[in-house]
């Protein structure tokens, strides 16, 4: 969907392999499931800021309770979809996200 939406996407089947990507390349915008096989989408996310990658994440995911939110957020995503979520949603919250100024981001 992302794609024919004009996105350029990567994508990454196990969390080490999301996080290698993320290391290793510039992306203008992550969405990051929560619950990945192997490292999960948390521990990601939390690399990702040791590293000192600014880039925008958005964590999309089946956890919905307020605590989870709550931690996700607090460990560094800029913003939390549930799922089930409306695809025109997702592109509204990206296009957000990539509007914003970003002057120390990748």
């Amino acid at each position: 969907g992302l794609s024919a939406a004009g996105f350029e996407v990567e994508t990454a089947a196990t969390g080490d392999e999301g996080a290698r990507a993320g290391r290793d390349g510039p992306f203008d915008a992550v969405v990051l499931d929560w619950m990945l096989p192997g490292m999960d989408g948390l521990e990601v996310l939390r690399a990702l800021r040791a590293d000192g990658r600014a880039v925008p994440v958005i964590m999309l995911t089946a956890r919905d309770a307020i605590d989870d939110r709550v931690v996700g957020l607090d460990a560094g995503a800029d913003d939390y979809l549930v799922k089930p979520f409306a695809f025109a949603e997702l592109l509204a919250r990206l296009r957000v996200l990539l509007r914003r100024g970003q002057p120390d981001r990748e």
